[in-house]
């Protein structure tokens, strides 16, 4: 055998090989490319967190956050139709509930300031 101390420029293409040895098997080599199982589902949880906390009117951030939830456990279980669905129901009440709680806020500072400005 033939031995190079020399160095060897790293620019070329050309590497010495002495090719296969008496006990050298091949090796084959598979590349198996995993897409995700399951597309981006959006199960509007932490939307459903803040609702149930801060604007649980008539519970609806409580059912809010089941729906969101379940949609997640379709998620992780593989059923993207069953997830989109819970999904979807969560962000409609998450939307009525927003919508109940501004409506509550802008209705609890202006009947107090009109009653207020009715008596002046």
């Amino acid at each position: 055998m033939d031995y190079r101390t020399g160095p060897t420029p790293m620019t070329s293409n050309v590497y010495p090989y002495s090719g296969p040895t008496e006990g050298s098997r091949a090796v084959t080599t598979t590349v198996v490319n995993m897409t995700p199982s399951v597309t981006s589902v959006r199960d509007h949880f932490l939307w459903s967190i803040f609702n149930f906390a801060f604007l649980n009117f008539c519970c609806l951030g409580f059912v809010a956050l089941v729906f969101s939830v379940k949609s997640r456990d379709r998620k992780v279980v593989g059923d993207v139709e069953g997830a989109r669905h819970y999904g979807s129901t969560a962000r409609t009440l998450n939307i009525v509930i927003a919508v109940i709680a501004t409506v509550c806020v802008v209705l609890s500072i202006v009947i107090p300031l009109a009653v207020v400005l009715s008596v002046n």
